[in-house]
């Protein structure tokens, strides 16, 4: 395993096995850590609003500097099984000469859950109430106190801002769902294309480049609208080249264990580029032909479906909910009418058929509906026949 699409071959020999599914807490990693910790520097940096325990874990010994952070929102946790996942291939690859290059000329310094209460509550927010990720100017929180004397202390060359995005983005205006988008958030409102936003431009191009190959599509931008508040934009504006990863929906593949792999191929793409220099040849401005991320999804559509006798389209989202130690997708309706412009990431033709709950009673708005009636036939809507 010489290079970066060997590794890639291997992913399934890599692939932590005891993180799977949405729903990973600070318990599901707990153990992880402590066998970590023999071989890297696992540190506990704090702890969060609920006294779980806030984690670093060091690798490698180079002079460049990389610095990431996952589940700065507790309901995103793709980012933090595919870290695990690498964290493998640097314990049981390292004398692969292209792994072995990484950790000699780059130091990694890695918090794998931020939030560990929010994760544990499965929300975007800490035990307070906050989006950590809007408090990179305040810093109201404990955690992003943390976040931010880490970032203070360690210096790094690269930040890697890990996140999950919704099944409603696709990339751009196709049919297309977004598996993984990216940005290179703005130092200010003028969105000004500075020395620290080229590098990470170039990089982001370079992570696209290698991607292409294995997600012909499905790779989006982000909108790089400024805020002073959100965490990027704040380290960006110190100059340090910031990305914000962020794993999105890969079809049939609600429980993100496809998407997982492809972000773990864009960390280690993004690391290889930075040992090798190779983005320094690439023009920053092929970042901008990445397709830009639209909200054109939902995760489910009836189309031609009559209801109060009219055809309408259905459209359906899944609500995410913790049952029994794992997330319950709820089909809810949020939006009804004729000819619904968006796409689905599946659609069903109810041929002008009335279209019913299982009780006879009609669709409506805000309703959880995992059950419908066509014709006298029982349709089941849920993440796994979609």
């Amino acid at each position: 395993m010489e290079n970066l699409k060997e590794i890639f071959k291997n992913y399934p020999s890599f692939k932590e096995e005891e993180l799977l599914g949405r729903y990973i807490t600070y318990a599901h990693i707990e153990n992880l850590l402590i066998r970590l910790g023999s071989s890297f520097e696992v540190t506990t940096i704090g702890h969060s609003n609920n006294a779980i325990p806030i984690r670093s874990i060091k690798i490698g010994k180079g002079a460049t500097k990389v610095l990431m952070w996952s589940q700065m929102h507790g309901n995103e946790s793709t980012t933090t099984k595919a870290i695990f996942d690498l964290l493998n291939v640097f314990l049981e690859a390292s004398n692969a000469s292209f792994i072995n290059s990484i950790l000699e000329k780059v130091t990694i310094l890695i918090i794998p859950m931020l939030n560990p209460d929010g994760a544990e509550a499965y929300t975007r927010l800490n035990a307070n109430g906050v989006d950590l990720n809007r408090d990179a100017k305040d810093l109201k929180e404990v955690e992003s106190v943390l976040l931010r004397q880490v970032f203070d202390s360690f210096k790094p060359d690269f930040c890697f801002n890990l996140h999950d995005q919704r099944t409603i983005f696709g990339a751009g205006a196709k049919s297309v769902p977004a598996t993984i988008s990216f940005l290179t958030p703005s130092m200010d409102e003028q969105r000004s294309i500075k020395p620290s936003r080229i590098i990470s431009m170039k990089l982001i191009v370079a992570i696209f480049k290698d991607l292409e190959e294995y997600l012909i599509e499905g790779i989006g931008r982000y909108d790089d609208a400024y805020n002073e508040n959100c965490t990027g934009d704040t380290f960006q504006g110190l100059k340090v080249p910031t990305i914000l990863f962020e794993a999105g929906h890969y079809p049939l593949d609600y429980n993100r264990e496809e998407t997982r792999k492809f972000i773990f191929y864009a960390i280690l793409s993004g690391l290889n580029s930075i040992v090798s220099k190779s983005y320094e040849a690439i023009e920053f401005q092929e970042y901008f032909r990445i397709p830009q991320n639209e909200k054109n999804f939902y995760d489910v559509i009836l189309r031609n479906a009559v209801i109060n006798d009219k055809v309408q389209d259905v459209a359906i989202q899944f609500n995410e909910v913790v049952l029994d130690g794992k997330i319950n997708f709820e089909p809810v309706i949020v939006k009804m009418k004729f000819n619904i412009n968006e796409y689905a990431h599946k659609e069903i033709d109810c041929k002008n058929y009335k279209v019913t709950t299982v009780e006879k009673e009609e669709l409506a708005e805000n309703v959880i509906v995992d059950k419908i009636a066509i014709k006298n036939e029982i349709l089941v809507i849920n993440y796994e026949n979609n």
